[in-house]
């Protein structure tokens, strides 16, 4: 095996993933090019981001093949395919080689990732695609709820990583469920600590934001947090400002112009 090796180190730095796939699902909302998902991953790799996280879906409802093709050619952090158990996605990694697949459960009619993958329920469906991933130098991850029996299911599986689903306890939170939020806390510390201890690279992430994410840094057993929906949404409440000045300055420059056949070639 040919895995990153295991992060260590009590304050060392968090690693930012920043999952673009929403840019993409408004790019197909209109269809074309705009707004592009590797100029995305540009961008947030300029302002800090660590590595780029994309989930190919088996309907290709946002991210598309030729958006994972391009990221693993042209960014210059590492990429992390979040794919689904199936021969498909795995073939399509083994032919991309990211630096990362995270395996996630995936249905047809959810609107995002519901909870954790099944790693115990599952072990010999996934047991085979692990070690093939894991043969040709693809870290392999495992999205899993923060569930011991979860954790040790995924040590047995011979996968290097996990990613605690942090959504449950993001809720409860939202929600003012105060007492359960304690709880889905404990749940995510008492699991990163157990995955530490079996020798596991801990990441976690799904509906962090700004204050979740900042208490969750102080888990000294995490390595990686991967955001995304939360990212993009921020982006554009924002940018737009930014954005509209930029265009107000085009507009107003091109009337002073006043020379339109010039760039008519270079649109």
């Amino acid at each position: 095996m040919t895995d990153t090796p295991k992060f260590t180190g009590w304050r060392s730095k968090l690693r930012l993933g920043v999952n673009i796939d929403h840019v993409a699902t408004v790019r197909n909302a209109r269809g074309g090019r705009h707004p592009d998902p590797l100029h995305a991953a540009e961008i947030a790799i300029a302002a800090g981001a660590d590595g780029i996280t994309a989930h190919l879906r088996e309907d290709r409802r946002h991210i598309r093949d030729d958006d994972v093709a391009l990221l693993k050619a042209r960014i210059d952090r590492p990429l992390n395919l979040e794919m689904a158990a199936t021969r498909e996605m795995v073939d399509i990694a083994l032919r991309i080689r990211p630096h990362a697949a995270c395996i996630v459960p995936e249905r047809r009619e959810e609107r995002t990732t519901e909870g954790g993958l099944d790693a115990a329920g599952q072990h010999n469906v996934l047991h085979p695609l692990i070690r093939q991933l894991r043969a040709t130098g693809i870290r392999v991850s495992l999205f899993i709820a923060a569930d011991p029996v979860q954790v040790k299911a995924a040590a047995s599986l011979g996968a290097p990583v996990i990613e605690i689903h942090t959504g449950a306890w993001c809720e409860a939170l939202a929600e003012g469920h105060g007492d359960r939020a304690v709880t889905e806390f404990n749940r995510i510390r008492t699991a990163a600590k157990l995955a530490d201890g079996l020798d596991l690279e801990v990441h976690a992430g799904h509906g962090l934001d700004y204050v979740t994410a900042g208490t969750i840094a102080a888990l000294p057993e995490l390595v990686e947090l991967n955001i995304g929906h939360f990212l993009v949404g921020e982006a554009i409440m924002g940018g737009l400002a930014a954005a509209v000045q930029r265009m107000r300055a085009a507009m107003d420059g091109g009337r002073a112009n006043g020379r339109p056949a010039e760039s008519i070639r270079s649109q």
